[in-house]
């Protein structure tokens, strides 16, 4: 190799981690740990990294996983100044926004080319910012709604059900249903208080 330099893959499928070894294999001596706990036992067994790209999930319920923003402010707890890039399924700005405020150096999707996870990596092990720019050209939840789809979504945050929105705005029930699959779309959100907590961090709704 022609530089010391070492990185540290977190992901839970073993063909990921072998596809990122051999992208970086060239440039740096690659470790793999399936989840956040095996990555802070290796800090302690083998010394510093340069950078670590962490797998952007959800824990596994009852499994004492640690991973996503979890596993990125462990990490830094253990090793302040760890370059780290969070390494998600899709480009999202929350996403973004919430890594990078975690403490992650450069975020990047796994559906982007190789070449931005590269160049995020070379970002991160030089502790410079890297947002992919896929994640960046989402479209962002602040435009993304109409007028109709705020106020549905704004009944909804205050408790109101699909019966309840369709009389106070004079529409039918599957009218409502129709704008609240849209707004799930948009926002991304796995389902309606999903979609009122993206509302609320996002102030499109109060």
């Amino acid at each position: 190799m022609s530089e010391e330099r070492r990185c540290l893959v977190i992901d839970g499928h073993p063909t990921i981690r072998l596809g990122v070894r051999g992208l970086l294999a060239s440039r740096y001596e690659v470790e793999e740990a399936s989840d956040g706990r095996d990555a802070l036992e290796l800090l302690t067994a083998l010394g510093d990294f340069d950078v670590a790209i962490v797998e952007m999930r959800p824990a596994a319920n009852g499994a004492g996983d640690l991973s996503g923003v979890a596993a990125i402010k462990a990490l830094l707890d253990a090793r302040p100044g760890l370059g780290i890039v969070a390494h998600a399924p899709r480009p999202e700005r929350n996403a973004a926004a919430q890594a990078m405020s975690a403490g992650a150096t450069a975020y990047v999707a796994k559906s982007s080319p190789s070449q931005a996870l590269a160049e995020a990596v070379e970002a991160a092990a030089s502790a410079e910012q890297f947002v992919d720019p896929a994640a960046k050209a989402a479209v962002d939840p602040s435009a993304a709604l109409t007028r109709r789809q705020r106020e549905i979504l704004q009944l909804f945050a205050d408790g109101h059900s699909t019966a309840d929105v369709a009389r106070r705005l004079g529409l039918s029930g599957e009218t409502v249903r129709t704008h609240t699959k849209a707004v799930l779309a948009r926002l991304e959100a796995r389902d309606r208080a999903h979609a009122v907590a993206i509302g609320l961090r996002n102030g499109l709704i109060d």
